[in-house]
Protein backbone atom coordinates (compact mmCIF):
# COMPACT_ATOMS: atom_id res chain seq x y z
CA UNK A 1 0.00 0.00 0.00
CA UNK A 2 3.02 2.31 0.46
CA UNK A 3 3.55 2.37 -3.32
CA UNK A 4 0.06 3.76 -3.69
CA UNK A 5 0.96 6.65 -1.40
CA UNK A 6 4.06 7.34 -3.49
CA UNK A 7 1.84 7.31 -6.57
CA UNK A 8 -0.60 9.75 -4.88
CA UNK A 9 2.28 12.13 -4.12
CA UNK A 10 3.41 11.78 -7.75
CA UNK A 11 -0.13 12.72 -8.86
CA UNK A 12 0.04 15.82 -6.65
CA UNK A 13 3.34 16.83 -8.28
CA UNK A 14 1.85 16.17 -11.72
CA UNK A 15 -1.13 18.35 -10.75
CA UNK A 16 1.22 21.19 -9.73
CA UNK A 17 3.19 20.90 -12.98
CA UNK A 18 0.00 20.92 -15.03
CA UNK A 19 -1.28 24.00 -13.20
CA UNK A 20 1.95 25.82 -14.07
CA UNK A 21 1.64 24.65 -17.68
CA UNK A 22 -1.96 25.92 -17.82
CA UNK A 23 -0.79 29.39 -16.84
CA UNK A 24 1.56 29.63 -19.83
CA UNK A 25 0.07 27.30 -22.47
CA UNK A 26 -3.29 28.16 -24.07
CA UNK A 27 -5.19 24.86 -24.03
CA UNK A 28 -8.81 25.87 -23.66
CA UNK A 29 -8.96 24.26 -20.22
CA UNK A 30 -7.79 20.76 -21.21
CA UNK A 31 -4.67 21.00 -19.07
CA UNK A 32 -6.81 22.13 -16.13
CA UNK A 33 -9.05 19.09 -16.55
CA UNK A 34 -5.96 16.84 -16.49
CA UNK A 35 -4.66 18.66 -13.38
CA UNK A 36 -7.99 18.21 -11.62
CA UNK A 37 -8.02 14.52 -12.60
CA UNK A 38 -4.55 14.09 -11.05
CA UNK A 39 -5.69 15.90 -7.91
CA UNK A 40 -8.85 13.78 -7.64
CA UNK A 41 -6.83 10.60 -8.15
CA UNK A 42 -4.37 11.60 -5.44
CA UNK A 43 -7.13 12.47 -2.98
CA UNK A 44 -8.90 9.18 -3.72
CA UNK A 45 -5.73 7.19 -3.04
CA UNK A 46 -5.15 9.09 0.21
CA UNK A 47 -8.73 8.39 1.38
CA UNK A 48 -8.39 4.70 0.48
CA UNK A 49 -5.33 4.57 2.73
CA UNK A 50 -7.09 6.27 5.68
CA UNK A 51 -9.48 9.07 6.46
CA UNK A 52 -6.79 11.11 8.19
CA UNK A 53 -4.49 10.73 5.16
CA UNK A 54 -7.35 11.86 2.91
CA UNK A 55 -8.04 14.93 5.03
CA UNK A 56 -4.32 15.71 5.07
CA UNK A 57 -4.31 15.36 1.29
CA UNK A 58 -7.17 17.83 0.97
CA UNK A 59 -5.36 20.25 3.28
CA UNK A 60 -2.19 19.95 1.22
CA UNK A 61 -4.19 20.57 -1.97
CA UNK A 62 -5.79 23.69 -0.47
CA UNK A 63 -2.34 25.09 0.28
CA UNK A 64 -0.58 23.70 -2.81
CA UNK A 65 -2.81 25.07 -5.58
CA UNK A 66 -2.65 28.79 -4.64
CA UNK A 67 1.05 28.47 -3.79
CA UNK A 68 1.84 26.96 -7.18
CA UNK A 69 -0.16 29.64 -9.00
CA UNK A 70 1.53 32.46 -7.10
CA UNK A 71 4.91 30.86 -7.67
CA UNK A 72 4.23 30.48 -11.37
CA UNK A 73 3.32 34.13 -11.78
CA UNK A 74 6.05 35.52 -9.50
CA UNK A 75 9.05 33.23 -10.02
CA UNK A 76 8.76 31.94 -13.59
CA UNK A 77 9.35 35.29 -15.37
CA UNK A 78 12.66 35.68 -13.50
CA UNK A 79 14.05 32.26 -14.48
CA UNK A 80 16.39 31.81 -17.44
CA UNK A 81 13.74 29.88 -19.37
CA UNK A 82 11.04 32.40 -18.44
CA UNK A 83 13.15 35.29 -19.75
CA UNK A 84 13.53 33.50 -23.08
CA UNK A 85 9.86 32.61 -23.41
CA UNK A 86 8.12 35.77 -22.18
CA UNK A 87 8.15 39.11 -23.96
CA UNK A 88 9.95 42.01 -22.35
CA UNK A 89 7.87 45.03 -21.39
CA UNK A 90 8.23 48.05 -23.67
CA UNK A 91 11.05 50.40 -22.75
CA UNK A 92 10.22 54.08 -22.85
CA UNK A 93 12.55 56.99 -22.44
CA UNK A 94 11.46 59.82 -20.16
CA UNK A 95 9.22 62.20 -22.10
CA UNK A 96 7.90 59.59 -24.57
CA UNK A 97 4.55 59.29 -22.86
CA UNK A 98 1.49 61.36 -23.67
CA UNK A 99 2.11 65.00 -22.91
CA UNK A 100 0.18 66.76 -20.16
CA UNK A 101 -2.86 68.78 -21.15
CA UNK A 102 -1.16 71.98 -19.94
CA UNK A 103 1.78 71.39 -22.29
CA UNK A 104 -0.58 70.69 -25.16
CA UNK A 105 -2.55 73.91 -24.52
CA UNK A 106 0.68 75.82 -25.21
CA UNK A 107 0.77 74.29 -28.70
CA UNK A 108 -2.54 75.91 -29.72
CA UNK A 109 -1.73 77.88 -32.88
CA UNK A 110 1.68 76.22 -33.33
CA UNK A 111 2.84 75.22 -36.81
CA UNK A 112 4.37 71.82 -37.46
CA UNK A 113 5.19 69.26 -40.15
CA UNK A 114 3.35 66.01 -40.82
CA UNK A 115 5.76 63.10 -40.23
CA UNK A 116 3.43 60.23 -41.16
CA UNK A 117 0.49 60.32 -43.52
CA UNK A 118 -2.60 61.32 -41.57
CA UNK A 119 -5.67 59.15 -42.27
CA UNK A 120 -6.96 61.18 -40.30
CA UNK A 121 -4.62 60.34 -37.38
CA UNK A 122 -0.87 60.62 -37.73
CA UNK A 123 2.33 61.97 -36.21
CA UNK A 124 3.37 65.60 -36.47
CA UNK A 125 6.58 67.36 -35.46
CA UNK A 126 6.30 70.63 -33.55
CA UNK A 127 9.82 72.02 -32.98
CA UNK A 128 11.23 68.60 -32.09
CA UNK A 129 8.16 67.33 -30.23
CA UNK A 130 6.59 64.37 -32.02
CA UNK A 131 2.91 64.14 -31.18
CA UNK A 132 -0.08 62.22 -32.46
CA UNK A 133 -2.60 64.54 -34.10
CA UNK A 134 -6.01 64.32 -35.79
CA UNK A 135 -6.51 66.08 -39.13
CA UNK A 136 -9.55 68.29 -39.45
CA UNK A 137 -10.01 67.51 -43.14
CA UNK A 138 -9.31 63.76 -43.05
CA UNK A 139 -6.38 62.70 -45.28
CA UNK A 140 -3.13 64.73 -45.16
CA UNK A 141 0.06 63.76 -46.99
CA UNK A 142 3.44 63.45 -45.32
CA UNK A 143 5.54 66.64 -45.34
CA UNK A 144 2.64 69.15 -45.31
CA UNK A 145 2.62 72.08 -42.91
CA UNK A 146 -0.18 72.02 -40.31
CA UNK A 147 -1.43 74.34 -37.58
CA UNK A 148 -2.97 73.28 -34.26
CA UNK A 149 -6.55 74.60 -34.18
CA UNK A 150 -8.03 72.73 -31.19
CA UNK A 151 -6.81 70.93 -28.07
CA UNK A 152 -9.16 68.57 -26.20
CA UNK A 153 -7.54 66.79 -23.23
CA UNK A 154 -4.68 64.91 -24.98
CA UNK A 155 -5.96 65.15 -28.57
CA UNK A 156 -4.59 67.76 -30.96
CA UNK A 157 -6.66 68.72 -34.01
CA UNK A 158 -4.68 70.23 -36.88
CA UNK A 159 -5.55 72.04 -40.12
CA UNK A 160 -3.43 72.06 -43.28
CA UNK A 161 -1.85 75.45 -43.96
CA UNK A 162 -2.73 76.50 -47.53
CA UNK A 163 0.32 77.19 -49.63
CA UNK A 164 -0.04 80.30 -51.87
Amino acid sequence: MDWWLVFAVFLYFACAALIVAEVFVPSGGLITICALACLAGGITIFFRHSTSAGLAGIGIAIVMIPSVLVGAYKVFPHTRFGKKVLLAPPHREPGEAIADSKELQELLGAVGTVITTMRPVGMCDFSGKRLECVAESGYVDKGKQVKVIKVESTQLTVRVIQES
